[in-house]
């Protein structure tokens, strides 16, 4: 028996009251349902076309704006609206930091149960374009149609992009003019790298196949000019690689790192395949107040190095260091934080599961005459342990930034057993910090909470949040 699909709905006229999780807009459906809506801003008043409903709500699309947001601005960028990476370039940057304070204060009263103090006011980028210093760009030989091409009698020859994948489609690739992400001469590079292989037939990636021969283009910019740029190839085909990287080297002379990767497995990570540095140096240097930070093409680094600083900045004031403190730096990377807040301590310990950053982070350290800072590799919650606590003491202050997902609850447990006096708690998601901080919450009392907009035109929010021993 064939079951009968599902109607999509249409909503007339509803109003636009919210922005939530993933960046989506709120609005109440008649039935008193909520919408989630992919396009539209808070205030808007919009027709919605729904295309998934649950019995707690829908999901759809704006398809007829009756009256606009005031919030609501002009995307600057041609592609908004196919490429997912700028979801709410169509909302005022007053009002993107409207919501993603909202968002940390939501999450931490509502998911955590917390008592907040009063909030400081999210600390806004200066730059909301051209802020990004890492991009990856994707080839592909069959490029994603918009509806404007596929609506058109033209006959579209080039099918060769370079550029992000369409949200949700691991295949489809959209091919990018200009992306407002990254600074020059990012677009001059990746614009270039596309038209030159065309020319000389140097055949794109097709990943439904494993066919071709270019894979990505990385390109990362620093503080201090430098410029690095990695391509990716599927096969060792040493003519078309030499054609392209020469291409690359006497056409853009301030490339500081010329790097390239031959990958022949199915997905295109990096990080078990080896490196060759085809010209100049194998890495780049970061500098903040002073410090070097050499990155290489595995390297983690912030990708908004301006607001990167403004974080850390915070994290040392909320951390209120006196000159001759332990910190613990959980979840340290590569040892950013604990370098940088390094001069107002006795001594460092940082922790971190990924091995390569623990030898990035013990070598700038030494390249930056630090001292007082070591550096540990494992599993955060096998790691930090009461023998790791005994070994070096019980901290004054511990400085934890984890991932995503936030801290395994065993590493709560042992900073509830160990008492330091302070925790500065630096999050990329107040989901998960709400979490830890409701655990945490018994033996805690939260002094300050502090949102930080790292990533302008999008919906995501990093929070610092310090918490005094009760």
């Amino acid at each position: 028996m064939s079951r009968k699909k599902k109607t999509r709905k249409v909503f007339s006229k509803v109003t636009v009251t919210d922005a939530g999780a993933k960046g989506k807009a709120i609005a109440k459906a008649p039935d008193g349902r909520v919408i989630f809506i992919n396009n539209a801003v808070p205030g808007d008043v919009v027709d919605v076309q729904t295309n998934k409903q649950r019995k707690a709500y829908y999901e759809g699309t704006a398809i007829q704006i009756h009256e606009e947001s005031p919030k609501r601005t002009q995307p600057v960028c041609k592609h908004f609206g196919t490429c997912g990476g700028c979801k709410w370039q169509n909302m005022q940057y007053e009002a993107q930091l409207e919501y993603k304070q909202r968002e940390v204060e939501n999450n931490l009263k509502r998911l955590g149960k917390l008592e907040l103090p009063a909030m400081t006011p999210i600390s806004g980028s200066k730059e909301q374009y051209f802020y990004r210093n890492k991009m990856e760009f994707s080839f592909s030989d069959s490029k994603w149609l918009t509806l404007k091409q596929i609506k058109s009698d033209a006959i579209i020859e080039d099918r060769n992009a370079l550029g992000f994948h369409i949200p949700g489609m691991w295949d489809k690739i959209l091919d990018i003019d200009k992306c407002w992400l990254q600074r020059d001469p990012s677009n001059a590079i990746r614009n270039g790298v596309k038209e030159f292989a065309t020319k000389n037939n140097i055949p794109f990636f097709n990943t439904r196949n494993q066919e071709g021969l270019l894979r990505t283009l990385m390109i990362r910019t620093s503080s201090t000019g430098e410029l690095m740029v990695l391509v990716q190839f599927f096969a060792d085909e040493k003519e078309p690689r030499e054609l392209v990287l020469d291409y690359l080297k006497e056409n853009f002379p301030e490339i500081t790192s010329l790097l390239y990767v031959i990958n022949e497995k199915g997905n295109d990570t990096i990080y078990d395949q080896e490196v060759i540095c085809y010209n100049g140096r194998d890495h780049i240097f970061e500098e903040m107040e002073g410090l070097k930070f050499k990155i290489n093409a595995k390297s983690f680094y912030q990708t908004n190095s301006e607001q990167a600083y403004q974080l850390y900045k915070i994290t040392r004031d909320f951390a209120d260091l006196q000159g001759s403190d332990t910190v613990f730096d959980l979840y340290t990377g590569t040892g950013t934080i604990a370098q940088f807040v390094a001069k107002n301590a006795g001594k460092v310990i940082g922790v971190e599961a990924v091995p390569d950053a623990i030898i990035a982070a013990r070598e700038n350290a030494q390249l930056n005459g630090i001292e007082n800072v070591e550096f540990y590799v494992g599993d955060m919650k096998n790691v930090f342990n009461e023998a790791f606590v005994a070994k070096h003491g019980k901290p004054d202050v511990v400085i934890t930034d984890p991932p995503r997902d936030g801290m395994h609850k065993d590493v709560v447990e042992q900073l509830i057993k160990i008492k330091a006096p302070r925790i500065v708690y630096v999050s990329c998601n107040s989901a998960t910090q709400a979490r830890d901080l409701a655990l945490l919450d018994p033996y805690y009392k939260i002094k300050k909470v502090q949102p930080v907009d790292m990533f302008p035109q999008t919906h995501h929010v990093e929070n610092v949040v310090l918490l005094e021993l009760r």
